[in-house]
């Protein structure tokens, strides 16, 4: 789809993803990005999504407690009312989005918006999750971060479900996943994996 700027001869903003498995620091890097952006007197707004209420209702909260105010929307499209004062819009878990998250964020980009957009970028069952992938496609930066795995200590790129919900969304954090590296992912329950902590 074909998006037309705003204004002839404006520059246009840009699209940063940060994605990765759970416990491996995304929104924590976002909210860095936030604070960086603030601290250089730039006008911040950051979106999350309604469903996400694990932490706040009304902020977006890392997993060691860092937090940034956020305004939680049901649909993607509601991004676009973003004012035209703001310079840069984080987008919290990502992946929870519909699947014209992409288009939105490119059009405020061609408005000249920088957007931070943060997510889990496979499912439990390890498939690309959500708008991520088209996300991916068409952002100018990727950050891929790795959370350890805590049975062989090698990178983790994958979000092991602990519990037994076949959903693929199932809100939660250490009481429900945990990082795992491909071997260890691949291994399932085979073992009793908690036992060796």
């Amino acid at each position: 789809m074909f998006l037309e700027p705003s204004f002839r001869g404006q520059r246009s903003g840009w699209i940063e993803v940060i994605c990765g498995s759970m416990f491996s620091g995304k929104t924590e890097e976002l909210i860095r990005r936030l604070r960086r952006a603030k601290f250089a007197t730039q006008e911040v707004l950051v979106y999350k999504p309604v469903r996400d209420v694990r932490y706040s209702e009304e902020s977006v909260v890392s997993h060691d407690q860092k937090e940034f105010d956020a305004l939680p929307i049901e649909h993607s499209k509601q991004i676009l009312g973003t004012p035209k004062h703001i310079k840069v819009v984080g987008v919290d878990e990502a992946q929870f989005f519909d699947g014209e998250l992409a288009i939105h964020c490119q059009t405020l980009a061609l408005r000249g918006v920088r957007v931070i957009a943060a997510g889990l970028d496979m499912d439990f069952k390890g498939v690309p999750f959500g708008p991520i992938p088209q996300l991916l496609a068409v952002a100018e930066y990727v950050t891929k971060l790795h959370a350890i795995c805590p049975h062989c200590g090698n990178l983790a790129t994958h979000s092991y479900r602990l519990s037994n919900e076949a959903e693929t969304v199932v809100l939660g954090a250490t009481d429900k996943y945990e990082p795992r590296c491909r071997v260890c992912y691949s291994m399932g329950n085979i073992l009793d994996f908690r036992s060796d902590r």
